[in-house]
């Protein structure tokens, strides 16, 4: 069910290094083009788990027979910190349907919270492939409270989870609540630990902050 990418030595490992490193996530610019970097090696490795079928092209000296990809995934995406993952793998899937989620924590004065959706923009569902992304897979509440909203607008065919980074907990929250037939997951990387507050140790800290700017807490 959980497929690591950052398991085997590429590229992809200096990207995750890179946004995770403080300094050079002090360049804002950088931490969003990493993250859509990422974004496109996610997308190259998952489309090897899609089906394809061979289609005719014709070329300017004949016909040759190639292998193409039978039909695009849905891609959604968490707001707003998946938005530079979200294009990374859009950059690659280039013909999907998008959907967006505007979901957050919503603090209780003891220190806990409960996810909240206000708003959704989603294609129907129905029996298609659907990627959804969000750069930290921490307590896993946020993921599978979004899909199941998700799947009111059609039940997938499957659903790949798509996290730069993850949690242990996390992990194991998804496993929990929904069916591996249903769901796989796939990270960059895993940490073992959360804070008190649900943020990754180490991690990389908050990945809408470095991308767009600090912003204020209500």
């Amino acid at each position: 069910m959980v497929n690591n990418l950052g398991n085997q030595n590429s590229l992809f490992n200096q990207f995750i290094a890179e946004v995770r490193d403080e300094q050079i996530q002090k360049d804002s610019m950088r931490f969003r083009r990493n993250m859509e970097r990422l974004g496109e090696i996610f997308a190259y490795e998952l489309s090897k788990k899609l089906a394809f079928e061979n289609k005719e092209i014709t070329t300017s000296l004949g016909i040759k027979e190639v292998a193409v990809l039978k039909s695009q995934p849905v891609i959604a995406s968490i707001l707003r910190a998946g938005l530079p993952f979200h294009t990374g793998l859009l950059n690659f899937f280039d013909k999907a349907e998008n959907a967006f989620i505007s979901a957050y924590r919503k603090h209780d004065k003891n220190g806990g919270f409960e996810i909240q959706i206000e708003y959704i923009s989603c294609p129907d569902l129905t029996d298609k492939i659907l990627i959804l992304a969000d750069p930290m897979l921490a307590t896993g509440a946020s993921m599978v409270k979004t899909y199941k909203e998700l799947c009111i607008y059609g039940k997938p065919a499957h659903t790949y989870f798509a996290s730069v980074l993850a949690s242990l907990e996390g992990i194991d929250y998804v496993r929990k609540h929904l069916s591996t037939d249903d769901v796989s997951i796939w990270v960059g990387a895993i940490d073992d630990e959360l804070t008190a507050q649900a943020y990754i140790v180490p991690g990389l800290g908050d990945a809408g902050d470095l991308a767009f700017g600090n912003k204020l807490q209500y």
